[in-house]
């Protein structure tokens, strides 16, 4: 693969406002050719490109394009930095009116070097906020996809769409469906800018001298209206590739905006350099009503909630690095007794793989849907206080706040990973990568927080991708307890059949998972119109449903205790989750105070619940105006 570095502009507005400036500031930068003003740091941008470029084992020739007026300039920059001056390639122009054009500056390339190899062109002018982008994946992503490929980045609110290349993106392909370039206001809604960072496939190079043959006017010769016409005109397919960090062409800007720019990207670079921690946190949840048949294209109602949660911490390190946890990840034991006895209680499984797996299935997604990540390292940490295997959805919790630390570590943003699909992310960490055996339920509610009613009906999720999921007011609920076993294990257990038998068609099962979809719909009903009485009934009903269906010996003595104990107080009672913890809603507060004595009596733990409210996330700052 080749890569030709286009600096070949003739300075006009920035270069003349150096030249006039009075201050004395800039003197040292007159005449001096935009790539080689001083970028982030106090190091040419120019450098920045050639260190990400400089790899024999991506690029077999890295050439430089420039100008006969500004050709000294390189020529000395090369010598000082390892440049090949041969590969300096002269266009022979000394004006701006003269000047050939960013396409006619490529055609020259191609034709005096005779270029048979696949290309990837950049704008050596441009200021880029995060340093540390990895070309590799760039190169990777263009070489998995049969067509061209286009950098583009997700504008800043203060930038204005009129003033560059955007483009219009399928989401599920990465195909670029539409390019504007410097579209009118109100022309298209994307905010996703088009940068001068593409990749070529050698049988496209004809393209080149193609598009100069039928536009002659200089002005329609820059790399903009090319990639205009290839996307919109022609059949080859250009796909898209994100990077989550801003471009900054100098060409475009006066100098008060050079030096804002300037300083807003210096100080995105020291924020990241000295990255404080960032922790993110997730809740445990309770299924109000229609668990199990979240897994079975049914209906269920849930809440998250403040009295169990999981947190992750980030923070940008030289090598990246997963902490154990020194009580689910013990790696140190008093004694072989003390190992049989915690791998007997805990099981072998503590919560360092999930960070693991998510690490692992984010790298995946991010390449998979063309975001290229940073080269940034960093070590994550995690700690929760939810009880382990009571069906609380403990594991679910420290995968979603591994993945919003990620997300907020590498500025991916809804947009990205949409929020209605992160819940199947987090649940493919859990499936496809530790073979847990899941639904959606749980990772829905610990991504939407507070109380969500929640359709998974096969034609919602065929049509959208994804389930419907509608928030509803956490404050139509009335005082809800939970209850849980103190000293919960694996072991006796007893499997159910029912997702066997859900497979071959069982009708009994079909029928139940419908019935529970009807009970999370009167549920709601009876929330919204706040018929606490109703709710108390349909809770019931849910355990009563699900008891039949599954049986005793799968529900297992100490649930059954835990809902006879409820039931005796005058309580509704049912599975928060899978078992190990139930809740309920007792009207009468005599009944209540009577309840939580007999539940601690018999040694089980009991709480009153606290509601979580969704929180709203932390998003980047804002850029120059």
């Amino acid at each position: 693969m080749i890569c030709i570095l286009l600096v070949a502009g003739h300075g006009t507005h920035l270069e003349r406002e150096i030249k006039n400036d009075s201050s004395g500031k800039y003197a040292s930068l007159r005449g001096v050719p935009k790539a080689l003003l001083p970028g982030v740091g106090g190091k040419k941008i120019l450098d920045f490109w050639w260190e990400a470029v400089n790899t024999r084992q991506l690029f077999s020739e890295v050439y430089l394009v420039t100008n006969a007026d500004k050709y000294k300039y390189y020529e000395r920059w090369a010598t000082a930095n390892d440049f090949p001056v041969e590969n300096i390639i002269n266009d022979g122009t000394t004006t701006h009116d003269g000047r050939l054009g960013s396409m006619g500056d490529f055609d020259l390339v191609l034709r005096t070097k005779q270029i048979q190899d696949d290309v990837m062109l950049v704008a050596g002018d441009m200021l880029f906020q995060d340093h540390k982008f990895d070309v590799l994946q760039v190169v990777h992503y263009f070489r998995k996809k049969e067509g061209e490929l286009g950098i583009y980045y997700e504008m800043e609110a203060t930038e204005s769409s009129t003033t560059r290349g955007i483009v219009e993106v399928c989401p599920t392909t990465n195909r670029i469906t539409h390019f504007h370039e410097k579209p009118t206001e109100g022309a298209t809604k994307s905010r996703l800018a088009s940068v001068v960072f593409s990749c070529f496939q050698r049988v496209t190079l004809s393209t080149v001298p193609e598009y100069l043959s039928r536009h002659t006017s200089v002005t329609e010769r820059n790399f903009g209206n090319y990639m205009q016409w290839l996307v919109n005109e022609t059949d080859h397919p250009v796909y898209g590739m994100k990077l989550p960090t801003g471009f900054q062409l100098i060409g475009q800007v006066n100098l008060a905006d050079y030096e804002k720019w300037l300083t807003y990207f210096s100080d995105k670079k020291t924020n990241l350099k000295t990255l404080q921690p960032f922790t993110a946190k997730a809740y445990a949840r309770v299924g109000l009503i229609g668990n199990p048949s979240d897994g079975f294209d049914g209906k269920t109602i849930s809440l998250s909630i403040n009295n169990f949660w999981a947190e992750v911490t980030i923070v940008e390190s030289r090598d990246l690095v997963l902490v154990p946890h020194p009580l689910n990840d013990p790696t140190e034991f008093g004694s072989l007794g003390d190992l049989h006895v915690i791998s007997r209680k805990e099981g072998y499984f503590g919560g360092l793989r999930l960070l693991q797996a998510t690490c692992k299935k984010f790298y995946q997604y991010c390449s998979e849907q063309g975001i290229a990540l940073p080269k940034r390292n960093f070590t994550l940490k995690y700690d929760t206080n939810i009880p382990r295997q009571v069906g609380l959805a403990g594991s679910s919790a420290i995968v979603t706040a591994a993945l919003r630390c990620l997300m907020y570590f590498y500025d991916i943003t809804d947009m990205d990973m949409k929020i209605q699909l992160q819940p199947q992310f987090i649940l493919d960490v859990e499936v496809d990568e530790l073979f847990i055996c899941a639904g959606l339920q749980d990772r829905v509610i610990q991504v939407y927080e507070g109380l969500v009613f929640m359709d998974f009906s096969a034609e919602i999720v065929a049509g959208n991708g994804h389930g419907s999921y509608l928030p509803m007011d956490v404050s139509l609920l009335p005082p809800l307890w939970l209850a849980y076993i103190r000293n919960p294990s694996d072991s006796g257990k007893i499997h159910s059949n029912v997702r066997e038998r859900w497979n071959n068609g069982d009708t009994e099962v079909v029928e139940a998972m419908q019935q529970f979809g009807r009970l999370a719909t009167q549920a709601r009903e009876a929330l919204e119109s706040k018929d606490q009485s109703r709710l108390k009934e349909i809770m019931d009903s849910n355990f009563d449903l699900r008891r039949k269906l599954y049986g005793d010996e799968v529900i297992g003595a100490e649930n059954l205790k835990m809902i006879e104990l409820a039931r005796e107080h005058g309580s509704s009672a049912k599975f928060s989750g899978s078992g190990g913890a139930v809740i309920g809603y007792c009207p009468d507060q005599e009944n209540l105070s009577n309840l939580k004595r007999a539940f601690q009596s018999q040694g089980f733990v009991y709480c009153d619940i606290v509601p979580n409210v969704p929180q709203v996330r932390p998003r980047k700052a804002p850029s120059p105006t």
